[in-house]
């Protein structure tokens, strides 16, 4: 039988429950009457490409659990797509909910269509990296077919969900120029574009021609990420006039997407102080029309190489309280490195913690469940049953084996001993 709409919105929006929104609400405390009406006004996104066949879909936005990305992809420098498909196996072993594959070198359509066929998480990508590395032009060289035929290739190849820098307007460059930062342009889509603009002297190829991106997007169902190509680079630039003008923009481009039934993301600020996270969520769903938001951390201080996964949970857990819905994680390998297995690990904890922490706060139901549980355990000193409470309970196991207690009391750590708390009041209480 033919499908009867085109788009995960444009079902909801004609009363039709997909596959996908059985898939979500599986996994969800809400509603299917709530989940269809959120999908269908844009508040809700369930990216899930009608080409990517074993996806378990999963539903970013309002009302939902806080959903964490993880980045993957080879470089010139270091290029072993098995490495990278290892990496994503991990992602889904430690439970993260998406993988962007931001290849930049070799045989990129090959490994993409590897990720769509062995991994069943939504999967994104950046079409604006792959069209240098497929074309193998310099920037200036790069046509407007050029641009499209990547992203059609991409569609097609089953990737749920593109980062299009469309926001980024010869309007907003100039303001680069009028506003000076300490950072400048540190997203590489955004730098591209900018280069390809300055260089050709014509207007952002994705902003001019946005109805012929949404045409693709709309046939395979791809959810569009508004990429945020003037991000901040330093908390020091947070907040300032060419961040606020794109996201206006993106803004409005968010109601072109959903008029053609386009689902859309929004990508959010790189690096923000923490006073200032609050006001940049509220700002987005105002601008935006409430789209989901996607941030890029935040990371809350510019000083921690090597620790960025941690300025980054700390930003993403404030970020998630105040709204936002999707966290791309953080390496200890930020700004200094191709990430290992560890350092996505790392990442992946850190960043899970973070959009924990952060459901907490906004009392998405059911999630407190489990620190409950954990809670019960340790009062219990039932250490298997923390175990299996545990975000990391290989982790966990390994830190208790390491250092077992000396005395006849098998129950308490180290760290205490015969001062264990627990273990004194226990039979008090």
């Amino acid at each position: 039988m033919k499908q009867s709409y085109t788009t995960q919105m444009d079902a909801a929006r004609k009363g039709i429950l997909t596959p996908q929104m059985k898939q979500v609400l599986e996994n969800e405390a809400i509603s299917q009457t709530d989940l269809m009406e959120k999908v269908a006004l844009g508040h809700i996104a369930i990216p899930a490409n009608r080409n990517h066949l074993n996806i378990a879909a999963a539903g970013v936005g309002q009302g939902l659990k806080t959903k964490i990305n993880v980045n993957l992809g080879v470089s010139k420098d270091v290029c072993s797509f098995d490495a990278e498909m290892k990496k994503a196996k991990m992602a889904i072993e430690y439970k993260a909910d998406a993988v962007m594959d931001l290849s930049v070198s070799g045989d990129t359509e090959g490994f993409r269509k590897r990720l769509v066929s062995e991994i069943p998480v939504m999967i994104g990508t950046v079409p604006i990296y792959d069209t240098l590395t497929r074309t193998g032009k310099p920037t200036q060289d790069i046509t407007i077919e050029d641009w499209f035929e990547t992203v059609d290739i991409h569609a097609r190849n089953g990737i749920d969900f593109i980062t299009i820098h469309a926001g980024l307007t010869r309007k907003c460059a100039t303001s680069i120029r009028t506003n000076p930062r300490l950072c400048g342009i540190v997203s590489r889509g955004g730098a591209i574009l900018f280069e390809w603009m300055e260089k050709t002297g014509n207007e952002n190829p994705f902003y001019e021609h946005f109805d012929r991106l949404l045409d693709v997007c709309e046939a395979h169902d791809v959810c569009i990420s508004l990429g945020d190509g003037l991000r901040p680079g330093a908390i020091k630039d947070s907040t300032d006039a060419p961040q606020i003008e794109e996201l206006i923009t993106l803004g409005e481009l968010t109601k072109r997407a959903w008029e053609k039934n386009v689902q859309v993301m929004i990508e959010g600020p790189g690096h923000v102080p923490l006073h200032e996270i609050e006001m940049n969520m509220k700002l987005q769903k105002k601008l935006c029309h409430n789209a989901p938001f996607y941030v890029l951390g935040p990371l809350v201080t510019d000083i921690a190489p090597g620790y960025d996964h941690i300025t980054s949970a700390i930003g993403g857990a404030l970020a998630a309280m105040h709204g936002a819905d999707f966290l791309c994680y953080v390496t200890p390998a930020e700004h200094l490195r191709l990430p290992t297995a560890d350092d996505v690990k790392e990442g992946i904890m850190a960043s899970k913690i973070a959009a924990h922490a952060g459901d907490l706060a906004k009392g998405i139901k059911g999630v407190e469940e489990l620190d409950h549980k954990m809670s019960k355990a340790r009062g219990k000193l039932d250490w298997d049953g923390q175990f299996d409470c545990a975000i990391d309970p290989e982790k966990a196991r390994e830190y208790r084996k390491s250092s077992q207690p000396s005395g006849s009391d098998k129950d308490v750590c180290t760290m205490c001993g015969d001062f264990c708390a627990v273990k004194r009041v226990e039979n008090l209480l």
